[in-house]
């Protein structure tokens, strides 16, 4: 009996391990032509999770606070899931920050607008400096000029200084994505990502 009771269980596991085998728990699926894979949506969770966790440290000035950490996961994320989840995580990092009261409004003009422009840049030119580049231009002068011109007047009531917001945008998206840039190496260099 013991014996028939072994071999039973026997050809339980082996049919188990063969419908194990052959199935898929989550299917890709298609969003905007490109299929998502787990693994990506992993990352940008974490990312999500980087970003807000280091929200405390931030650059006060005026009515913004600049996030360096923010700046340093759109460069690390746009050059390693694109531009399309880049965008995604500077979006669902902000909503969350706001929600907590650690920033402000700003941070969707500040973080998505670099994000995207880093994710494309690397898209085109498969540079890591130029995915920085973009991330300062698209967050130090657009997200800028776009939080001066819309978001402080129609979402805050507040009128803000051009060439301040400029300088406090920039001084923050330059030392997050240098660090960006400097773990982006670290992680090729150990392997851990491949351009």
């Amino acid at each position: 009996m013991p014996q028939a009771c072994g071999l039973h269980l026997t050809e339980e596991i082996k049919n188990s391990s063969e419908v194990l085998a052959n199935l898929k728990i989550i299917k890709p699926e298609k969003i905007g032509g490109e299929s998502v894979k787990t693994k990506d949506i992993a990352r940008a969770v974490i990312f999500v999770a980087i970003a807000v966790a280091l929200s405390p440290f931030f650059i006060p000035v005026g009515i913004s606070k600049c996030f360096p950490a923010q700046h340093m996961v759109n460069v690390m994320s746009a050059v390693m899931l694109g531009p399309a989840y880049a965008v995604g995580i500077a979006f669902i990092a902000a909503i969350i920050r706001n929600i907590l009261g650690l920033g402000t409004l700003l941070a969707f003009p500040g973080g998505m607008i670099g994000a995207l422009l880093a994710g494309l840049a690397y898209r085109q030119l498969k540079n890591l400096y130029f995915a920085g580049l973009g991330e300062i231009i698209g967050t130090g002068l657009l997200g800028a000029l776009v939080s001066v011109w819309i978001v402080g007047p129609l979402l805050m009531s507040k009128s803000m200084a051009v060439v301040t917001l400029i300088i406090a945008f920039s001084v923050s998206t330059l030392g997050g994505t240098i660090i960006g840039i400097i773990a982006l190496k670290l992680l090729q260099k150990a392997g851990i990502w491949e351009a």
